[in-house]
């Protein structure tokens, strides 16, 4: 679709600088958009595009606005105010509802009105499946499992039996969820498994990212908080709680019983420990290694940067003689 720049200055409370009366069908970046396309800068990095951009207009902040050469939208969060164009300009096109003849779907499934159902897809029997949810190509939905309204699976989202699923929540192509925790027992020198009995609850307006793999709880459940966001390749442990709006980078590794609080950025490649709790609007920089609990909010750091081997080797050998070396010092 299409709108002037002054609506969706209204729409989208911005102030609305040049004409208004320009047209915009497309979004793009400072860099490549034509003279349709609304572009945006939030990244100071690319601040030095704005004056060669070929954009209709800019979403831009106020303290950039006189650098800018072409029509602009006014905002404190330039980032947001895309998000929500693009949403409007480039919407995503539903699936016609129905089930594809090659789906299988037991007896007595419960099927809310224009649900889509895609090739191959299977559905276990006793699932409840809300209004306008969309079932892509081989996605697998097990026994007693319940799925909000508006909720997409994308193609091969395997989710186990007595799983729920909130409302407009998108689970990306390969993602698992429900599969068994990690749970062993050990009796001399073998491995006893234990039941995974507890379920995974997600809340409304989750994301889960492709091939991200979420735990079912072994008594208790496993809980994946409103609004919480999940990058590709993540593993979230048995009986893990996530509190809402807490977001995560790919590569993120939560063992079980692990506890984390509301509002949470977790860096990509983050290692976080069973069994301790991290509290609320904590922010986990990349890489990081959380061993113990954090009861205070504020950003946490761990790990080295890539050195020359030779003088990682080097550091390294002083660091194992850190003790001694620091011992001998006090002697």
């Amino acid at each position: 679709m299409s709108a002037t720049l002054a609506e969706l200055a209204t729409r989208f409370d911005c102030e609305l600088k040049g004409d208004g009366n320009v047209a915009i069908d497309t979004v793009g970046t400072l860099a490549s958009a034509g003279e349709t396309a609304i572009a945006f800068l939030a990244n100071p990095l690319y601040r030095s595009q704005l004056q060669h951009t070929r954009a209709a207009a800019v979403i831009i902040e106020p303290r950039w606005v006189d650098d800018c050469p072409v029509a602009a939208l006014v905002c404190d969060n330039p980032y947001a105010a895309y998000a929500r164009i693009a949403r409007l300009l480039c919407p995503r096109q539903p699936r016609p509802a129905g089930v594809h003849a090659s789906a299988v779907v037991a007896d007595d499934v419960s099927l809310a009105d224009n649900v889509y159902v895609g090739p191959h897809a299977t559905i276990g029997p006793g699932t409840q499946i809300g209004a306008h949810v969309s079932i892509d190509a081989g996605a697998v939905v097990g026994a007693n499992v319940e799925i909000g309204a508006a909720t997409r699976l994308e193609p091969r989202v395997v989710i186990m039996d007595d799983t729920i699923v909130g409302a407009r929540c998108v689970l990306h192509a390969g993602a698992v969820v429900g599969s068994d925790g990690f749970g062993f027992a050990r009796e001399n020198f073998e491995w006893l498994a234990v039941p995974q009995l507890g379920r995974v609850v997600i809340g409304d307006d989750v994301d889960i990212g492709a091939n991200t793999t979420i735990d079912r709880g072994t008594i208790e459940d496993t809980v994946i908080g409103t609004g919480v966001k999940l990058d590709n390749l993540i593993q979230v442990g048995h009986n893990v709680h996530i509190g809402e709006h807490t977001a995560m980078a790919a590569l993120v590794g939560i063992a079980g019983s692990a506890r984390i609080g509301a509002r949470c950025m977790i860096g990509g490649a983050v290692v976080i420990v069973g069994h301790i709790a991290i509290c609320d609007d904590v922010m986990v920089t990349f890489h990081s290694s959380v061993l113990r609990s954090i009861s205070e909010p504020g950003t946490y750091s761990s790990g080295i940067d890539a050195d020359v081997a030779s003088r990682w080797r080097r550091n390294a050998a002083r660091l194992r003689r850190l003790d001694e070396s620091q011992r001998l010092s006090t002697e």
